[in-house]
């Protein structure tokens, strides 16, 4: 079975600690909860992933050179 999350074209996904994910919210003014969602069953999510994480996701921006957006871990 292929690992899509893996491929070169799936952006990197880093699975937030309990700092990072309070540093977050402190730095947007909003709880965890208010985030967008992401499946546990995401292919592209790593396999620590558990329902109730924050993933940080990377993407190479045409303008920004790196887009960093934030989901909360859904079932």
């Amino acid at each position: 079975m292929v690992d899509v999350s893996q491929h070169e074209l799936v952006p990197e996904h880093t699975v937030l600690d309990e700092t990072e994910i309070e540093e977050v919210s402190n730095e947007y003014g909003i709880s965890k909860t208010d985030l967008p969602k992401i499946r546990r069953t995401d292919p592209a999510l790593p396999s620590e992933a558990e329902v109730g994480d924050v993933v940080r996701i990377v993407r190479d921006s045409r303008t920004t050179d790196k887009a960093v957006t934030y989901r909360l871990v859904i079932k």
